[in-house]
Formats: C-alpha cells, structure tokens, sequence
C-alpha cells in the first residue's frame, strides 16, 4: 500500500455528534473531508470518488467505484460479507476494516449482566415490584438462584466479545468453552469446532450465542440442538437474531428444556408487539442495545483517526476485514 501524499477526499455518512463532527473535520485536515445525512447511502453522481468511505456506505457503490479503504462505523458486516465485494476488494486491494474493538467491552459487560441477572433472578423480583408487590420471600428462597463457580459455558462465536467476556467471567470459577470454525490453540481456555460442541451442550449450564450472521449460522440454534442442551440452562443471544429458531426456542423455554433466555438480538427486529417471544414464560429482551455506551461516538471517531493516520502511514489497521 503506498504512502499518502496528496490529500485525500473522504466521505462519511456516520451521524457524528456536532462537537465530535467539528473535531473530526479538525483533525482530518488536509484531507478533503465530506460529510452527509445518514440516509444518504452513497456519494452523488457528480462527485469525485473519495478514496476514503466511513460509515453505512452503499454495496452496490462499493462495487461499481474506485476506493482505496473503507471503515464501517459497526461491529457487525454482514451486509459487506459478500462474496462479489471481497473478491472486488482483493483484486483492486482495497481495505475494508469495521469497528469491533469499539464494541467488544460494552457486548461483553452486557453479557455479564445478563448472567449475572438471571443467577439472583432478578427478572423476577422487578416482575414483582411492578405488579403484585407481594413479600415472596419464601418463595424467592426456594427459587433458581445460584452461585457461578462451577458452572459451565459455552461461548459460540469465539471472536472480540468472547475474548473480553472470558476475563470477565474466569474469576468467578467458571468452566469456559469456546467455539469457532478453526482453533487456533491460543484462546487460552479449550475452544472446539462447532461439529465437536454439540456434545458439550449437554454439559453446559450457559450457552451464549455470539454468533454473526451469515449462510452457515442462519437457524444454527433449532429445535435438534437446543434438545441437546443441558435440561435447564440459560441461553443468552447477542450475535444476530436470525442464528436462532425463534419457535423453537419459545417451545424450549415452554417445554422447560430451558430454564430462562436473554435476548438483546431477534428475528425481525423491531420485534413486533404480537411477537409470541414476548409473553414467553421466562423470556427477557433487550433491544439490540448491547454495544451501545456513553462514548460509543467518541471511540469511533478514535478509531478511525487511529486508522487514519496508519494508512497514510503504509502501517497496518486495527479490525482488519480484508
């Protein structure tokens, strides 16, 4: 990749906030920076072709102009995991990067929480309070409340966020089990492929689905493997909505082949208000929220000044794609 030398002109379709849209126009200087409405998905006609694209840019766009690097302001790509643009991409040597490591520590605390929330059975007292308000002291005692160490997970998707949950999780005493297509052997706890773990779920108390979307994990979670799971364990989704049988997990939730799922991700999202989910016995939804945090914006606009200055550099990018 050679050196910049001349500016650059870039283009940008993320809704900075205004004080950070002033930093990033101050900090890009020279470069000639343009920055549009989100739901503008791509550069007018009439433009020059920027070099630089950062944000939701369109694919079609991507594929038909020249650019030279790409940053998509998300963690997830799916609609950029296309077989046509990473060819395009490779032949022309673009750079495609997302912005993963932006999300990775707010994903995988709102896992922790999740975790922790259902193992004091949290749900079920804030049930309470807001309708019967009943003392259910005795009853919450005689209830599913547990201690984590000593209990199994298995972390499908075995990318940033399970890589900041498993030191988030190990201290507790947990048994953790990664799995990924291919084990590298360095993830520092056991990792399987995800032919070998359907074994392991029976074993599993958590089963965490981190898994993106793609052809190969569409309906991964069905009816066959949540029947393999453990009678009783919790199920937590914050990949992507379509890697789960959403009937098949209301019937395993109903059926009590599990005790409870968390959910911060569904298929269709919005989910709408009919949604059988919702009034699922034991079912809690969050709605696609886990990445978001306070400087959520403010670390964008790091990364990808970081990366910026990298690739004006001929230095490597952080969150790669292609």
């Amino acid at each position: 990749m050679a050196v910049a030398k001349e500016p650059l002109r870039i283009w940008c379709n993320f809704p900075f906030y205004d004080d950070l849209e002033r930093e990033l126009r101050d900090r890009t200087a020279p470069h000639r920076l343009t920055l549009v409405d989100s739901s503008v998905a791509a550069p007018a006609p009439d433009e020059p072709a920027p070099q630089i694209v950062l944000g939701q840019p369109d694919v079609d766009y991507l594929l038909s102009h020249d650019q030279r690097w790409v940053e998509i302001t998300s963690a997830g790509y799916t609609a950029y995991d296309r077989g046509d643009l990473r060819d395009s991409f490779r032949k022309r040597g673009v750079l495609l990067t997302n912005t993963s490591s932006v999300f990775d520590e707010a994903c995988a605390q709102h896992l922790l929480a999740m975790i922790f929330a259902l193992a004091r059975e949290l749900p079920r007292c804030l049930d309470n309070q807001r309708g019967a308000r009943e003392w259910l002291h005795d009853e919450t005692r005689r209830g599913r409340r547990f201690l984590l160490g000593g209990e199994t997970a298995i972390l499908y998707g075995y990318g940033a966020i399970a890589r900041r949950l498993v030191p988030l999780l190990r201290p507790l005493g947990m048994e953790l089990i990664g799995v990924r297509r291919n084990p590298q052997g360095d993830e520092g706890i056991r990792v399987v492929r995800p032919s070998e773990a359907d074994e392991l779920l029976a074993e599993a108390d958590h089963v965490i689905d981190i898994l993106p979307a793609s052809d190969a994990t569409g309906r991964f979670f069905d009816a066959p493997r949540f029947t393999r799971c453990k009678r009783g364990a919790r199920f937590y989704n914050i990949g992507r909505g379509t890697t789960v049988s959403q009937d098949a997990l209301v019937d395993a939730l109903r059926s009590g082949q599990l005790e409870a799922a968390y959910l911060d991700v569904t298929d269709p999202e919005p989910l709408p208000p009919e949604h059988s989910l919702w009034d699922t016995p034991h079912c809690y939804i969050t709605p696609h929220i886990a990445g978001t945090h306070d400087r959520e914006q403010a670390q964008l606009l790091d990364h990808f000044l970081a990366n910026l200055a990298a690739f004006s550099s001929a230095a490597p990018l952080i969150d790669r794609v292609i």
